[in-house]
């Protein structure tokens, strides 16, 4: 009943290379087998979802399926387009600039230090100063007030809108005159 045993001997981890003078074509090999499976699992899902035609041996009725089907697969689901903004558009009142941009500060409670509208003790120092100070506060900022206190509005839009806010707290200022219209550049040139 006495077998002999085998002694048992516990080998490292090597991998699938047993020898360290295996030769490097067994990492080639790997390597090409790998890249042959992925090439032809990539030529099997294209025959698995290509039609059976490619449209050029369809016929008939067929080939008109085919072409109707391909289009609507291919066809524009948006688009995009860039206008240049119109040059040419009708100024802003100045009542509508201040409801736009000026009425968060310049509006109870708005800010403490803006003049608020309608508020002849605020307004009546600044008006004092005159238009042009006024309308250059307002164009390039003063003190916390940014340009045009953030917006984006024409000079002249700008103009109403200070007359707007200076008349109702007691100015007389008359509205701004528009400027004239721009010349054509293509007139321009021509002279």
């Amino acid at each position: 009943m006495s077998e002999a045993h085998q002694p048992v001997t516990e080998k490292g981890h090597t991998g699938s290379i047993e020898n360290q003078k295996q030769p490097p074509s067994t990492g080639f090999f790997v390597f090409a087998v790998a890249i042959l499976a992925i090439v032809g699992l990539m030529v099997y899902v294209n025959l698995a979802y290509t039609p059976s035609g490619t449209g050029s041996n369809l016929s008939g009725a067929a080939k008109e399926a085919y072409e109707r089907d391909q289009s609507l697969r291919l066809q524009r689901v948006g688009s995009v387009e860039l206008q240049l903004a119109k040059a040419k558009h009708e100024p802003v009142t100045g009542e509508a600039v201040f409801h736009g941009q000026c009425f968060a500060c310049h509006n109870p409670p708005g800010l403490p230090a803006a003049p608020h509208f309608g508020d002849a003790s605020a307004w009546g120092p600044r008006i004092a100063k005159g238009f042009d100070t006024l309308l250059t506060h307002a164009l390039k900022g003063f003190n916390t007030m940014t340009p045009q206190g953030g917006g984006n509005y024409s000079d002249f839009e700008i103009a109403r809108a200070v007359v707007y806010m200076a008349n109702s707290g007691g100015a007389n200022f008359p509205e701004p005159a528009a400027p004239a219209p721009a010349a054509d550049a293509g007139a321009e040139a021509n002279k």
